[in-house]
Protein backbone atom coordinates (compact mmCIF):
# COMPACT_ATOMS: atom_id res chain seq x y z
CA UNK A 1 0.00 0.00 0.00
CA UNK A 2 1.43 3.41 -0.95
CA UNK A 3 1.57 6.14 1.68
CA UNK A 4 -1.11 8.13 -0.18
CA UNK A 5 -3.59 5.31 0.30
CA UNK A 6 -2.86 4.60 3.96
CA UNK A 7 -5.71 5.58 6.22
CA UNK A 8 -5.57 8.30 8.84
CA UNK A 9 -7.47 7.45 12.01
CA UNK A 10 -8.42 10.44 14.16
CA UNK A 11 -9.01 9.39 17.79
CA UNK A 12 -11.16 11.21 20.29
CA UNK A 13 -10.79 11.26 24.09
CA UNK A 14 -13.20 8.37 24.71
CA UNK A 15 -10.95 5.98 22.76
CA UNK A 16 -7.84 6.95 24.78
CA UNK A 17 -9.70 6.56 28.09
CA UNK A 18 -10.93 3.13 26.94
CA UNK A 19 -7.47 1.94 25.84
CA UNK A 20 -4.33 4.05 26.25
CA UNK A 21 -2.55 1.73 23.80
CA UNK A 22 -5.14 2.37 21.08
CA UNK A 23 -2.75 4.36 18.87
CA UNK A 24 -0.74 1.16 18.38
CA UNK A 25 -3.67 -0.94 17.13
CA UNK A 26 -4.10 0.47 13.61
CA UNK A 27 -1.27 -1.50 11.95
CA UNK A 28 0.75 0.66 9.51
CA UNK A 29 -1.93 3.34 9.14
CA UNK A 30 -1.37 6.79 10.59
CA UNK A 31 -3.05 8.10 13.74
CA UNK A 32 -3.96 11.72 14.51
CA UNK A 33 -4.89 13.14 17.92
CA UNK A 34 -6.83 16.45 18.01
CA UNK A 35 -5.21 18.96 20.36
CA UNK A 36 -8.49 19.20 22.29
CA UNK A 37 -8.02 15.56 23.30
CA UNK A 38 -4.82 16.54 25.12
CA UNK A 39 -6.72 19.28 26.94
CA UNK A 40 -9.37 16.79 28.07
CA UNK A 41 -6.79 14.18 29.09
CA UNK A 42 -5.17 16.79 31.31
CA UNK A 43 -8.39 16.96 33.35
CA UNK A 44 -8.38 13.15 33.76
CA UNK A 45 -4.73 12.67 34.78
CA UNK A 46 -5.41 12.85 38.54
CA UNK A 47 -7.38 10.17 40.35
CA UNK A 48 -7.45 6.44 41.07
CA UNK A 49 -10.04 5.29 38.55
CA UNK A 50 -9.19 3.33 35.43
CA UNK A 51 -9.82 6.35 33.20
CA UNK A 52 -7.21 8.30 35.19
CA UNK A 53 -4.71 5.49 34.74
CA UNK A 54 -5.40 5.38 31.00
CA UNK A 55 -4.94 9.16 30.70
CA UNK A 56 -1.62 9.13 32.57
CA UNK A 57 -0.34 6.16 30.57
CA UNK A 58 -1.14 7.84 27.26
CA UNK A 59 0.49 11.11 28.31
CA UNK A 60 3.66 9.20 29.24
CA UNK A 61 3.54 7.45 25.86
CA UNK A 62 3.30 10.77 24.04
CA UNK A 63 6.26 12.05 26.01
CA UNK A 64 8.31 9.01 24.97
CA UNK A 65 7.75 9.54 21.23
CA UNK A 66 7.67 13.33 20.99
CA UNK A 67 11.33 14.07 20.22
CA UNK A 68 10.10 16.54 17.59
CA UNK A 69 7.07 18.82 17.57
CA UNK A 70 4.02 16.59 17.18
CA UNK A 71 2.08 19.58 15.87
CA UNK A 72 4.45 20.00 12.93
CA UNK A 73 5.59 16.47 12.11
CA UNK A 74 4.30 12.96 11.71
CA UNK A 75 6.33 10.84 14.18
CA UNK A 76 7.00 7.11 13.84
CA UNK A 77 5.57 5.25 16.85
CA UNK A 78 6.96 1.75 16.46
CA UNK A 79 8.12 -1.03 14.18
CA UNK A 80 5.43 -2.06 11.72
CA UNK A 81 3.21 0.82 12.85
CA UNK A 82 2.27 4.09 11.17
CA UNK A 83 2.96 7.64 12.27
CA UNK A 84 1.40 9.90 14.87
CA UNK A 85 0.61 13.61 14.86
CA UNK A 86 -1.24 16.12 17.02
CA UNK A 87 -3.70 18.08 14.87
CA UNK A 88 -5.78 21.24 15.18
CA UNK A 89 -8.34 23.07 13.11
CA UNK A 90 -6.85 24.72 10.03
CA UNK A 91 -7.64 28.25 8.94
CA UNK A 92 -10.13 28.56 6.09
CA UNK A 93 -11.97 25.32 6.86
CA UNK A 94 -14.74 24.86 4.29
CA UNK A 95 -17.06 22.92 6.61
CA UNK A 96 -17.08 24.09 10.22
CA UNK A 97 -18.88 21.93 12.80
CA UNK A 98 -18.67 24.56 15.52
CA UNK A 99 -20.40 27.13 13.32
CA UNK A 100 -22.95 24.65 12.01
CA UNK A 101 -23.98 23.48 15.48
CA UNK A 102 -23.48 27.00 16.90
CA UNK A 103 -21.43 25.51 19.71
CA UNK A 104 -17.68 25.71 20.19
CA UNK A 105 -17.42 22.80 22.62
CA UNK A 106 -14.59 20.30 22.26
CA UNK A 107 -16.62 17.63 20.43
CA UNK A 108 -17.21 20.02 17.52
CA UNK A 109 -13.60 21.18 17.58
CA UNK A 110 -12.50 17.51 17.35
CA UNK A 111 -14.72 17.07 14.29
CA UNK A 112 -13.19 20.22 12.82
CA UNK A 113 -9.67 18.88 13.39
CA UNK A 114 -10.58 15.70 11.50
CA UNK A 115 -12.19 17.75 8.70
CA UNK A 116 -8.99 19.80 8.50
CA UNK A 117 -6.93 16.66 7.87
CA UNK A 118 -9.46 15.53 5.28
CA UNK A 119 -9.26 18.92 3.51
CA UNK A 120 -5.47 19.06 3.68
CA UNK A 121 -4.94 15.48 2.48
CA UNK A 122 -7.85 14.76 0.11
CA UNK A 123 -6.21 11.60 -1.27
CA UNK A 124 -6.00 9.93 2.14
CA UNK A 125 -9.02 8.16 3.70
CA UNK A 126 -9.72 9.95 7.02
CA UNK A 127 -11.76 8.14 9.70
CA UNK A 128 -12.87 9.58 13.04
CA UNK A 129 -12.80 6.87 15.73
CA UNK A 130 -14.93 7.41 18.83
CA UNK A 131 -16.78 5.46 21.53
CA UNK A 132 -19.31 8.32 21.56
CA UNK A 133 -22.25 7.40 19.29
CA UNK A 134 -23.52 10.98 19.07
CA UNK A 135 -20.11 12.27 18.00
CA UNK A 136 -19.94 9.63 15.27
CA UNK A 137 -23.38 10.63 13.96
CA UNK A 138 -22.48 14.33 13.95
CA UNK A 139 -19.27 13.55 12.04
CA UNK A 140 -21.22 11.74 9.33
CA UNK A 141 -23.34 14.86 8.85
CA UNK A 142 -20.19 16.38 7.35
CA UNK A 143 -19.51 13.34 5.13
CA UNK A 144 -16.68 12.45 7.50
CA UNK A 145 -16.39 8.71 7.90
CA UNK A 146 -16.61 7.61 11.55
CA UNK A 147 -16.60 4.31 13.39
CA UNK A 148 -16.43 2.75 16.83
CA UNK A 149 -13.10 1.59 18.25
CA UNK A 150 -13.10 -2.10 17.35
CA UNK A 151 -10.25 -3.51 19.44
CA UNK A 152 -11.78 -5.46 22.32
CA UNK A 153 -15.16 -5.50 20.60
CA UNK A 154 -16.92 -8.85 20.30
CA UNK A 155 -18.70 -9.68 17.05
CA UNK A 156 -22.00 -11.58 17.13
CA UNK A 157 -22.56 -11.03 20.85
CA UNK A 158 -25.92 -12.83 20.45
CA UNK A 159 -23.88 -15.99 19.91
CA UNK A 160 -21.64 -15.42 22.93
CA UNK A 161 -20.60 -18.62 24.69
CA UNK A 162 -23.29 -19.82 27.13
CA UNK A 163 -21.34 -22.49 29.02
CA UNK A 164 -23.84 -25.28 28.38
CA UNK A 165 -25.29 -27.54 25.71
CA UNK A 166 -28.60 -29.38 25.56
CA UNK A 167 -28.18 -32.89 24.17
CA UNK A 168 -31.46 -34.40 23.01
CA UNK A 169 -32.63 -37.96 22.33
CA UNK A 170 -30.37 -39.54 24.96
CA UNK A 171 -31.11 -43.20 25.63
CA UNK A 172 -32.92 -43.66 28.95
CA UNK A 173 -30.40 -46.28 30.05
CA UNK A 174 -27.59 -43.71 29.77
CA UNK A 175 -29.50 -41.23 31.92
CA UNK A 176 -30.18 -43.97 34.47
CA UNK A 177 -26.50 -44.91 34.40
CA UNK A 178 -25.51 -41.31 35.07
CA UNK A 179 -27.78 -41.26 38.13
CA UNK A 180 -26.55 -44.60 39.49
CA UNK A 181 -22.85 -44.56 38.58
CA UNK A 182 -22.46 -40.75 38.60
CA UNK A 183 -20.39 -40.79 35.37
CA UNK A 184 -20.78 -41.95 31.77
CA UNK A 185 -18.29 -41.81 28.87
CA UNK A 186 -18.69 -38.60 26.91
CA UNK A 187 -18.45 -40.50 23.62
CA UNK A 188 -21.66 -42.32 24.59
CA UNK A 189 -23.69 -39.13 24.19
CA UNK A 190 -21.88 -37.10 21.54
CA UNK A 191 -19.04 -37.12 19.06
CA UNK A 192 -18.71 -33.35 19.57
CA UNK A 193 -15.72 -32.14 21.53
CA UNK A 194 -17.00 -29.89 24.29
CA UNK A 195 -14.99 -26.99 25.77
CA UNK A 196 -13.28 -27.34 29.14
CA UNK A 197 -15.63 -27.18 32.16
CA UNK A 198 -18.73 -27.30 29.97
CA UNK A 199 -22.18 -28.18 31.34
CA UNK A 200 -24.75 -30.44 29.71
CA UNK A 201 -28.47 -31.04 29.95
CA UNK A 202 -29.23 -34.58 28.79
CA UNK A 203 -32.81 -35.04 27.66
CA UNK A 204 -35.00 -37.55 25.87
CA UNK A 205 -38.47 -36.13 26.42
CA UNK A 206 -39.22 -38.42 29.36
CA UNK A 207 -36.16 -38.07 31.54
CA UNK A 208 -33.41 -35.51 31.92
CA UNK A 209 -30.18 -35.14 33.84
CA UNK A 210 -27.59 -32.47 34.50
CA UNK A 211 -23.98 -33.18 33.60
CA UNK A 212 -20.51 -31.69 33.64
CA UNK A 213 -17.84 -32.50 31.07
CA UNK A 214 -14.67 -33.68 32.78
CA UNK A 215 -12.10 -33.36 30.02
CA UNK A 216 -9.24 -34.97 31.94
CA UNK A 217 -11.15 -38.26 32.17
CA UNK A 218 -13.36 -37.85 29.08
CA UNK A 219 -16.51 -38.46 31.07
CA UNK A 220 -19.73 -36.66 31.89
CA UNK A 221 -20.20 -36.33 35.64
CA UNK A 222 -23.60 -35.97 37.26
CA UNK A 223 -24.39 -32.51 38.64
CA UNK A 224 -26.52 -32.51 41.77
CA UNK A 225 -28.38 -29.53 43.18
CA UNK A 226 -25.95 -28.81 45.97
CA UNK A 227 -26.99 -26.51 48.82
CA UNK A 228 -24.43 -23.94 50.01
CA UNK A 229 -24.96 -22.02 53.22
CA UNK A 230 -28.65 -22.99 53.06
CA UNK A 231 -28.99 -21.47 49.59
CA UNK A 232 -30.44 -24.15 47.32
CA UNK A 233 -30.33 -23.87 43.52
CA UNK A 234 -33.79 -23.50 42.01
CA UNK A 235 -32.92 -24.32 38.40
CA UNK A 236 -30.34 -26.11 36.29
CA UNK A 237 -28.18 -23.03 35.68
CA UNK A 238 -27.95 -22.22 39.37
CA UNK A 239 -26.89 -25.84 40.00
CA UNK A 240 -24.20 -25.43 37.32
CA UNK A 241 -23.03 -22.18 38.91
CA UNK A 242 -22.66 -23.72 42.35
CA UNK A 243 -20.86 -26.74 40.89
CA UNK A 244 -18.31 -24.45 39.24
CA UNK A 245 -17.98 -22.19 42.29
CA UNK A 246 -17.25 -25.18 44.52
CA UNK A 247 -14.69 -26.77 42.17
CA UNK A 248 -11.18 -25.99 43.51
CA UNK A 249 -9.61 -26.57 40.08
CA UNK A 250 -11.63 -23.80 38.44
CA UNK A 251 -9.95 -20.48 39.25
CA UNK A 252 -11.85 -18.06 36.99
CA UNK A 253 -15.64 -17.97 36.67
CA UNK A 254 -18.09 -15.70 34.88
CA UNK A 255 -21.80 -15.66 35.75
CA UNK A 256 -23.99 -13.77 33.33
CA UNK A 257 -27.69 -13.12 33.77
CA UNK A 258 -30.41 -10.53 34.23
CA UNK A 259 -31.34 -9.08 37.61
CA UNK A 260 -32.73 -11.63 40.03
CA UNK A 261 -31.09 -14.73 38.55
CA UNK A 262 -28.96 -15.21 41.67
CA UNK A 263 -25.50 -14.45 40.28
CA UNK A 264 -24.07 -12.58 43.26
CA UNK A 265 -26.03 -14.58 45.82
CA UNK A 266 -24.70 -17.91 44.51
CA UNK A 267 -21.14 -16.59 44.44
CA UNK A 268 -21.30 -15.19 47.96
CA UNK A 269 -22.94 -18.31 49.43
CA UNK A 270 -20.32 -20.55 47.79
CA UNK A 271 -17.53 -18.31 49.09
CA UNK A 272 -18.89 -18.58 52.66
CA UNK A 273 -19.16 -22.35 52.27
CA UNK A 274 -15.43 -22.47 51.42
CA UNK A 275 -14.28 -19.84 53.92
CA UNK A 276 -11.73 -22.18 55.52
CA UNK A 277 -9.90 -22.51 52.18
CA UNK A 278 -9.26 -18.77 51.80
CA UNK A 279 -7.81 -16.05 54.01
CA UNK A 280 -10.40 -13.54 52.85
CA UNK A 281 -13.63 -13.18 50.90
CA UNK A 282 -13.45 -9.91 48.95
CA UNK A 283 -16.55 -8.59 47.20
CA UNK A 284 -16.43 -5.49 45.06
CA UNK A 285 -18.10 -3.65 42.22
CA UNK A 286 -17.16 -0.70 40.01
CA UNK A 287 -18.60 2.61 41.12
CA UNK A 288 -20.69 4.26 38.42
CA UNK A 289 -21.64 7.71 39.78
CA UNK A 290 -25.35 8.46 39.98
CA UNK A 291 -26.68 10.97 37.43
CA UNK A 292 -23.12 11.45 36.14
CA UNK A 293 -22.11 13.11 39.45
CA UNK A 294 -18.81 12.33 41.08
CA UNK A 295 -19.13 10.57 44.44
CA UNK A 296 -17.56 13.63 46.06
CA UNK A 297 -20.99 15.30 46.12
CA UNK A 298 -22.22 12.66 48.61
CA UNK A 299 -21.94 13.56 52.32
CA UNK A 300 -19.61 11.88 54.80
CA UNK A 301 -16.17 10.30 54.74
CA UNK A 302 -14.82 7.93 52.07
CA UNK A 303 -16.66 4.89 53.46
CA UNK A 304 -19.93 6.80 53.73
CA UNK A 305 -19.61 8.01 50.13
CA UNK A 306 -19.18 4.54 48.64
CA UNK A 307 -21.58 2.66 50.91
CA UNK A 308 -24.69 3.35 48.74
CA UNK A 309 -22.93 1.69 45.79
CA UNK A 310 -22.07 -1.38 47.87
CA UNK A 311 -25.57 -1.78 49.32
CA UNK A 312 -26.70 -4.51 46.85
CA UNK A 313 -23.84 -6.70 48.09
CA UNK A 314 -24.80 -6.10 51.72
CA UNK A 315 -28.37 -7.03 50.78
CA UNK A 316 -27.20 -10.41 49.47
CA UNK A 317 -25.19 -11.03 52.64
CA UNK A 318 -28.21 -10.07 54.73
CA UNK A 319 -30.34 -12.57 52.79
CA UNK A 320 -27.86 -15.37 53.53
CA UNK A 321 -27.84 -14.43 57.22
CA UNK A 322 -31.66 -14.53 57.21
CA UNK A 323 -31.46 -18.30 56.58
CA UNK A 324 -30.30 -18.63 60.20
CA UNK A 325 -31.62 -17.52 63.56
CA UNK A 326 -29.72 -14.74 65.31
CA UNK A 327 -28.71 -17.25 67.98
CA UNK A 328 -27.29 -19.71 65.43
CA UNK A 329 -23.53 -20.13 65.30
CA UNK A 330 -23.37 -19.42 61.55
CA UNK A 331 -25.23 -16.12 61.96
CA UNK A 332 -22.74 -14.96 64.57
CA UNK A 333 -19.78 -16.25 62.52
CA UNK A 334 -20.78 -14.18 59.48
CA UNK A 335 -20.97 -11.06 61.66
CA UNK A 336 -17.53 -11.87 63.10
CA UNK A 337 -16.12 -12.32 59.60
CA UNK A 338 -17.36 -8.85 58.64
CA UNK A 339 -15.96 -7.27 61.82
CA UNK A 340 -12.54 -8.89 61.34
CA UNK A 341 -12.59 -8.15 57.58
CA UNK A 342 -12.49 -11.83 56.73
CA UNK A 343 -15.37 -10.64 54.55
CA UNK A 344 -14.46 -7.32 52.92
CA UNK A 345 -16.84 -5.29 50.76
CA UNK A 346 -15.19 -2.32 49.07
CA UNK A 347 -14.99 -0.39 45.77
CA UNK A 348 -12.92 -1.84 42.99
CA UNK A 349 -10.52 1.13 43.03
CA UNK A 350 -9.27 -0.02 46.46
CA UNK A 351 -7.48 -3.08 45.03
CA UNK A 352 -5.14 -1.14 42.72
CA UNK A 353 -1.56 -2.23 43.32
CA UNK A 354 -2.52 -5.17 45.55
CA UNK A 355 -1.63 -8.82 45.10
CA UNK A 356 -4.65 -10.97 45.93
CA UNK A 357 -3.38 -14.23 47.43
CA UNK A 358 -5.60 -16.78 49.18
CA UNK A 359 -8.69 -14.74 48.32
CA UNK A 360 -12.13 -15.65 47.04
CA UNK A 361 -12.67 -12.55 44.94
CA UNK A 362 -16.13 -11.59 43.63
CA UNK A 363 -16.49 -8.72 41.14
CA UNK A 364 -20.13 -7.70 40.78
CA UNK A 365 -21.52 -5.66 37.83
CA UNK A 366 -18.49 -6.60 35.71
CA UNK A 367 -20.27 -5.44 32.54
CA UNK A 368 -19.33 -1.90 33.59
CA UNK A 369 -15.62 -2.67 33.23
CA UNK A 370 -13.43 -2.33 30.15
CA UNK A 371 -11.40 -5.27 28.81
CA UNK A 372 -8.26 -3.59 30.15
CA UNK A 373 -9.79 -3.31 33.63
CA UNK A 374 -10.76 -7.00 33.57
CA UNK A 375 -7.19 -7.92 32.61
CA UNK A 376 -5.78 -5.71 35.37
CA UNK A 377 -7.96 -7.41 37.98
CA UNK A 378 -7.00 -10.93 36.90
CA UNK A 379 -3.30 -10.05 36.92
CA UNK A 380 -3.71 -9.17 40.62
CA UNK A 381 -4.35 -12.86 41.40
CA UNK A 382 -1.77 -14.62 43.56
CA UNK A 383 -1.60 -18.21 44.76
CA UNK A 384 -4.85 -19.95 45.77
CA UNK A 385 -7.11 -17.16 44.52
CA UNK A 386 -10.45 -17.69 42.83
CA UNK A 387 -12.03 -14.83 40.87
CA UNK A 388 -15.72 -14.63 40.00
CA UNK A 389 -17.13 -11.98 37.65
CA UNK A 390 -20.90 -11.46 37.63
CA UNK A 391 -23.00 -9.18 35.46
CA UNK A 392 -25.56 -8.57 32.75
CA UNK A 393 -24.10 -7.36 29.44
CA UNK A 394 -27.41 -5.76 28.49
CA UNK A 395 -27.50 -3.50 31.57
CA UNK A 396 -24.47 -1.23 31.16
CA UNK A 397 -24.24 2.06 33.05
CA UNK A 398 -20.75 3.15 31.98
CA UNK A 399 -20.55 5.66 29.11
CA UNK A 400 -18.97 4.39 25.88
CA UNK A 401 -19.38 0.69 26.75
CA UNK A 402 -21.96 -1.59 25.16
CA UNK A 403 -22.81 -5.30 24.95
CA UNK A 404 -20.02 -5.87 22.41
CA UNK A 405 -17.21 -3.85 23.98
CA UNK A 406 -17.51 -4.37 27.74
CA UNK A 407 -14.99 -6.40 29.70
CA UNK A 408 -17.37 -9.20 30.71
CA UNK A 409 -18.25 -10.07 27.09
CA UNK A 410 -14.57 -9.79 26.16
CA UNK A 411 -13.52 -12.17 28.94
CA UNK A 412 -16.17 -14.79 28.14
CA UNK A 413 -15.24 -14.80 24.47
CA UNK A 414 -11.45 -14.88 24.89
CA UNK A 415 -11.06 -17.59 27.57
CA UNK A 416 -14.09 -19.78 26.85
CA UNK A 417 -12.02 -22.92 26.30
CA UNK A 418 -9.39 -22.73 29.02
CA UNK A 419 -9.04 -25.41 31.69
CA UNK A 420 -9.03 -22.81 34.52
CA UNK A 421 -12.18 -21.06 33.28
CA UNK A 422 -15.89 -21.77 33.51
CA UNK A 423 -18.90 -19.75 32.39
CA UNK A 424 -22.58 -20.10 33.24
CA UNK A 425 -25.53 -18.19 31.76
CA UNK A 426 -28.21 -17.77 34.42
CA UNK A 427 -31.42 -17.41 32.44
CA UNK A 428 -34.33 -17.71 34.84
CA UNK A 429 -35.09 -15.00 37.37
CA UNK A 430 -35.78 -16.34 40.85
CA UNK A 431 -36.23 -13.09 42.77
CA UNK A 432 -40.01 -12.92 42.44
CA UNK A 433 -42.84 -13.22 39.95
CA UNK A 434 -43.03 -9.44 39.82
CA UNK A 435 -39.33 -9.10 38.98
CA UNK A 436 -39.72 -11.74 36.27
CA UNK A 437 -42.60 -9.79 34.78
CA UNK A 438 -40.37 -6.73 34.45
CA UNK A 439 -37.51 -8.70 32.87
CA UNK A 440 -39.74 -10.50 30.38
CA UNK A 441 -42.37 -7.93 29.42
CA UNK A 442 -41.01 -4.42 29.99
Amino acid sequence: MTNSKKKIFVLDTSVILYDHNSVCTFEDNDVAIPIQVLEELDTFKKGGDSKNYEARSFIRFLNSVSTDSLLDNWVKIGKGLGKLKIIKQMDGLVNNAADTFDDYKNDNKIINAALSVQQELPNRPVILVSKDVCLRVKARAFTLKSEDYRTGKIENVDKLYTGKSVVENIDTTLIDELFTKKTIPVKAISKTKFPFNHFLILNNGKKSALGYYNSSESVVERVDKQTVHRIKPRNAEQAFAIHALMDPDIKLITLRGVAGTGKTLMALAAALEQRSMFHQIYITRPIVPLSNKDIGFLPGDANAKVDPYMQPIWDNLKFIKSQYKETDREFKRINEMVQTEKIAIAPLAYIRGRTLSNVFFIVDEAQNLTPHEIKTIITRAGENTKIVFTGDINQIDTPYLDAESNGLSFLIDKVKNHRLFCHVNLEKGERSELANLANEML
